[in-house]
């Protein structure tokens, strides 16, 4: 369906590296030729840090002239903003060089090109994600305090109680509201389940095989809860971890692979499933130690990492077992599927969905064999010397020496990546938090 003589107003945005839409509110008049055309952005949008300032080091600002890259529409069909009254739409757009070509600083553009290695195999990758998020009042975003526990204060239940029902229906009117706003988007979303932590929820999206479009709709899902909980007097937060003494949030992504023909080829009829799974699963494990930045980008994220807290701290894997980092679920032979459980909620879902489906490929294509299987609690049978870092500054040395993630995901990508980490970093060693003051003012 074209929107072009329908529509009032008309966002059109990029996802820049740390998952923050950039971009522009144009008038319906300006949507066929950007449809067209496209719009420009500088090509540095794509490198700012979290708070939106240049990154120098990124060599995407002085050493270029700070040049544009031009943004296309990834689709002709526009979005509704069911969040909002009146004539308002939405278009994802992603970002090449201004010769056409992809610029591998986009985070979409890099998952497109892991998706086009796997066309060169004859494959498709069939992908979903699961979302963990917290519903807080809305005022606790002006109110968070770090000297108190929890962080932020004003919670929407007091007490965790998984799986319940209740709790559901506390929240009807705003998961109602989830609901239909999903239907408008066309975002495959499934099961809505109350979490372990008070006012957590988890959304569960349906496998599709499309890993662009499944990234896509997972994006727009966390942008749309967020838009939604507001309506609502909520702030929905999509932190690792909200709570220092409660269950972080996490973002497990599940994947196989379909040959030509649809069929699995991680199925061979067993339990276990066949070689090309055991060869994917090793690409995951070797990439893993590297990859952390990837999936725990922030200061933040590396509070959800610790043990016995439901968060994976071992490249390891196993059979139907969620204390793994790696998990391959109970299922027939055509869901034969891998889990990946490390992401946080706060990671970008066009690098999650690259960095896995890049380093599975990895595996399939130098024939991979896994280490041993883990088996009961992972976090206490695993082997000490594959623990996964849980410091910000180690994963970014990781990853900034990584030769596997450059080959997955491009040198640019980690250039650009590791520049923005490193000037995050620090503007938070500048900050005096009040946690320092309450224990140090009067007491050195």
């Amino acid at each position: 369906m074209n929107h072009f003589d329908t529509i009032s107003e008309l966002d059109v945005f990029i996802t820049d590296l740390n998952g923050n839409q950039r971009g522009k509110r144009v008038a319906s008049s300006a949507a066929p030729v950007l449809h067209r055309e496209g719009f420009k952005l500088p090509r540095s949008v794509m490198g700012v840090d979290f708070w939106g300032d240049d990154v120098i080091a990124n060599g995407l600002v002085f050493e270029t002239g700070d040049s544009d890259g031009v943004c296309k529409l990834v689709s002709e069909n526009l979005l509704p903003v069911p969040w909002a009254s009146g004539g308002h739409f939405q278009a994802i757009a992603t970002m090449f060089n201004p010769d056409g070509t992809p610029f591998y600083g986009d985070p979409r553009q890099i998952l497109s090109h892991v998706v086009e290695r796997y066309k060169a195999h004859g494959y498709t990758p069939v992908t979903a994600a699961e979302l963990e998020f917290y519903l807080l009042k809305d005022e606790s975003e002006n109110t968070a305090s770090p000297v108190t526990s929890p962080w932020l204060m004003e919670q929407s239940f007091n007490r965790p109680d998984a799986y319940s029902i209740a709790n559901l229906d506390a929240f009807r009117p705003l998961l109602a509201e989830l609901r239909h706003a999903c239907a408008a988007l066309q975002i495959p979303a499934d099961a809505i389940i109350a979490e372990f932590g008070d006012g957590q929820f988890e959304v569960n999206l349906n496998h599709i095989p499309d890993a662009l479009l499944a990234a896509d709709q997972t994006m727009m899902f966390k942008r749309m809860v967020k838009r939604v909980a507001r309506n609502h007097g909520h702030l929905a937060s999509f932190m690792a971890k909200t709570y220092s003494d409660r269950s972080g949030s996490g973002f497990h992504m599940h994947f196989s692979v379909l040959d030509e023909e649809g069929n699995n080829i991680f199925a061979n009829g067993t339990p276990e499933g066949g070689p090309l799974l055991r060869h994917a699963v090793a690409g995951l494990l070797k990439a893993l130690p590297d990859s952390m930045l990837i999936f725990a980008p922030h200061m933040n994220s590396y509070r959800r990492l610790q043990p016995g807290s439901h968060a994976p701290t071992t490249a390891n894997w196993g059979y139907e077992n969620r204390t793994v980092a790696i998990r391959i679920p109970e299922s027939p032979d055509e869901a034969r599927r891998i889990e990946h459980r490390v992401a946080g909620a706060d990671a970008n879902p066009y690098l999650v969905f690259a960095a896995i489906l890049g380093a599975a490929l990895y595996g399939i294509e130098n024939k991979l064999e896994p280490y041993e299987v883990t088996q009961g609690n992972a976090y206490k049978n695993s082997n000490p010397e594959r623990q996964l870092t849980t410091q910000w500054i180690e994963a970014m040395a990781r990853l900034k020496n990584s030769a596997i993630i450059k080959e997955i995901m491009g040198e640019e990508f980690v250039r650009i990546f590791n520049a923005v980490k490193e000037q995050e970093v620090r503007k938070f060693s500048k900050h005096i938090t009040r946690l320092e003051y309450a224990t140090y003012l009067g007491s050195v």
